[in-house]
Order: structure tokens, then C-alpha cells, then sequence
């Protein structure tokens, strides 16, 4: 669907690979909303979202509007006479007048397969579950979060010791072409109301806490290293390596880990190296395979092990902080 002229909501990363697609595929940016500026850094100075600096960068006007739904905000945007409103890591809920405002109406790109995970984490709710299969979602906004009609679904394995950032960065790339499905069937109909969301099927995806970030030996070896890929690299899966000689007791996050290929039913000490950076959980073993000690680098297994000279015996202990 060529020359649409688009009104584009967006902060996160997320959002940018689509910003680019929709330029280079005809289409007019006539506005861009985004979240404002956060105070970032050790100097807490306000920075725009990785969305608004990329436009900004580009040539862009943004609107950071605090509330999005303001009637100052709608009368602007009404202004643009965009035919699309497009969607993607924007933030905020759009109200009822935002939603009707645009012929052709207004569109999303989600992290999942709705009607799973639907919410504000559906990425890194995917991978901490352990999931094998995900995807982007393009739908019509209702005024119910990630509840509307599907317009087009894209489809991708997720890799074993895939972080959700990585998987994050790949299905915003997947994303560009999901969108110009949804557009190509815009064209064929612009009116076309889209599939009706599957209630059976509904899943959440709860924005994470920083309380969220720790890691779990009691699980299974899937699931233990699904819990530390899903949370870097925020709030990431934090613990401590204990030496068996009690020499060292180290904060570390673990940024990485994989199902070790071992047949090993049950071992007695969770968290206990086994060889190389293996470690013992429920039923198996993972291996760990990048760690950043607090206030350190990210390095990789074998840095870490020649560095704290780790050895059998010697312990990762998870769990949330006491």
C-alpha cells in the first residue's frame, strides 16, 4: 500500500526498523509521537527515546507529549491529516478520539503471537517461559490493551541461548515485513476489520520488575536457562558465585545460558559447578555461558572460569534477595 501518509507513535528500539521500512517502502512520516525525554546516565540528564533521537537525527519534528490524550496533543495531531496511525513501543494508551481519528484507522506491531502476551514484556515473557515459537503481531487498536482484530502474524523459532534482547532486535526486523503484509491487505480493503483475537488462547505479559531479576537453580535445566535468557539484559539474572574454600563471594549476573547435553536425572546441591561453568540444577545441568560480575565487564565462560579459577565444588547460589 504506496504513498499512505502515517502518523508514527513510537519509543523504543523496537519501533526504529519499521520507521525505516515505511520511508523506504513510499510511505510519508507526517508526525512522530513519542514518549519524553528520561533522565539517563550518571548525570541523570534528560535523553529523548532511542525512537525520537533516531528521527530527530534523521530531520524529524517529535512530539513528546506527557499525556498523548491531551485535547492541545489531539488538535496538533489532527492537524498532520495522516490516513494511518502506526504503532509500535509507544508507551502510553490512546483514548478513544485518538483511535477514530485516522480513515484509515490505527494499527500495531506487537512482540507475540496474539493473542499471547498480550502486555508490555511479550518478548522476554516468551523466553523466561521457555517457549519455542514466537512472533510479531500486526492488529486494529481497541481501547482493550493488544485486544483488536489481526491484520498479519509472522512466525520465527526461538534459539535455545537466545537473549530477549536478541530475539527482541530480530523480531523488530521480522516486523518490517509483517507490516507490509498488514498494508498490503489495507490495500485490498481499507476498511478490512481484520481476524477476531482467539479469547481461548490469552496469555499475559506484565511489565518486569527489578525484583523479577535473579536466578533460579531449582528448575529444570530448560527452564533455568529460559529464566536467565529472558531476563537480560534488564532486570537480568542475578546470584552469587561462592568458592568452595569460601575465599570468594562475588554479586555476579549471569547473561547467557543453555540446557547442558547431559543425561543426569537429580543432583544433591543446586547451583553447584560441575565442570567448566556447568552448573547442577533440578534434573539436569546448564551451562553458563557469559556472566558479568556487579560493577564488571560481560565476559565469557572460560574468562570467567580462568579469572576466578573455578572449580568443581564451587557454587552459584540463585534465589530472590532476602
Amino acid at each position: 500500500m504506496a504513498g499512505l501518509r502515517v502518523l508514527f507513535f513510537g519509543s523504543g528500539e523496537f519501533a526504529i526498523p519499521t520507521f525505516r521500512s515505511l520511508q523506504s517502502d513510499g510511505h510519508v512520516i507526517v508526525g512522530v509521537v513519542s514518549q519524553p525525554p528520561r533522565p539517563a546516565g550518571r548525570g541523570k540528564a534528560l535523553q529523548p527515546t532511542p525512537l525520537a533521537a533516531f528521527a530527530l537525527e534523521a530531520g524529524f519534528e517529535v512530539l513528546t507529549p506527557a499525556d498523548v490524550n491531551a485535547p492541545e496533543v489531539l488538535a496538533a495531531l489532527r492537524d498532520r491529516r495522516a490516513d494511518l496511525g502506526y504503532v509500535a513501543a509507544f508507551g502510553q494508551k490512546l483514548g478513544s478520539e485518538l483511535l477514530s481519528m485516522f480513515p484509515v484507522g490505527i494499527i500495531n506491531l506487537h512482540g507475540s503471537l496474539l493473542p499471547a502476551w498480550r502486555g508490555a514484556a511479550p518478548v522476554q515473557r516468551a523466553v523466561l517461559n521457555g517457549d519455542r515459537e514466537t512472533g510479531v503481531t500486526v492488529f486494529r487498536i481497541v481501547e482493550k490493551m493488544d485486544a483488536g482484530p489481526i491484520l498479519a502474524q509472522r512466525r520465527t523459532a526461538i534459539v535455545p541461548d537466545e537473549t530477549a534482547d536478541e530475539l527482541l532486535h530480530r523480531l523488530a526486523r521480522i516486523g518490517c515485513d509483517c507490516l507490509r503484509a498488514a498494508l498490503e491487505r489495507l490495500d485490498a480493503n481499507p476498511r478490512d476489520p481484520g481476524d477476531p483475537q482467539d479469547p481461548a488462547g490469552v496469555t499475559l505479559a506484565p511489565k518486569l520488575r527489578k525484583s523479577d531479576g535473579y536466578a533460579d537453580f531449582s528448575l529444570s535445566p530448560r527452564h533455568a536457562a529460559a529464566r536467565i535468557n529472558g531476563l537480560w539484559s534488564w532486570p537480568a539474572a542475578a546470584c552469587r558465585f561462592v568458592s568452595a574454600d569460601g575465599r570468594r563471594d562475588e554479586a555476579v549476573l549471569i547473561a547467557r545460558a543453555r540446557p547442558a547435553e547431559v543425561d543426569v536425572q537429580t543432583r544433591e546441591i543446586s547451583g553447584e559447578v560441575t565442570g567448566t561453568l556447568r552448573v547442577a540444577v533440578a534434573g539436569g545441568e546448564i551451562d553458563l555461558l557469559e556472566v558479568r560480575p556487579v560493577g564488571g565487564r560481560l565476559m565469557d565462560w572460560q574468562s570467567f572460569v580462568n579469572g576466578r579459577h573455578v572449580k568443581p565444588g564451587d557454587r552459584f547460589i540463585g534465589g530472590p534477595p532476602t
